[in-house]
């Protein structure tokens, strides 16, 4: 069985709610109006949708698109596992 994804989109600003809204926005991974985000579609993901429902829209994808869906997903955790790890210089004191 195929895994189900959806879609969510950021409509209106972060910007004046409370930081628990924000910090819930970030974790669904947008930026700013507009971003759009593939996720599964699993109770915590719902449950962190219906928090701030009223800042973001949802499309659940169905049959070819989620299947393009999760190819997309694939690739993006992919290219992320590969991303160096950023490695901080140490100061040098005399």
């Amino acid at each position: 069985m195929a895994e189900k994804y959806i879609k969510v989109t950021q409509v209106k600003s972060e910007l004046g709610h409370v930081g628990r809204n924000r910090g819930t926005i970030r974790a669904l991974g947008l930026d700013r109006i507009g971003d759009t985000n593939l996720l599964p579609d699993n109770p915590a993901v719902r449950g962190m949708v219906r928090q701030v429902n009223f800042l973001v829209s949802v499309d659940e994808l169905t049959g070819a698109e989620a299947a393009t869906a999760a190819t997309a997903v694939a690739t993006k955790k992919a290219q992320k596992a590969k991303k160096p790890a950023k490695v901080k210089k140490a100061k040098v004191t005399k």
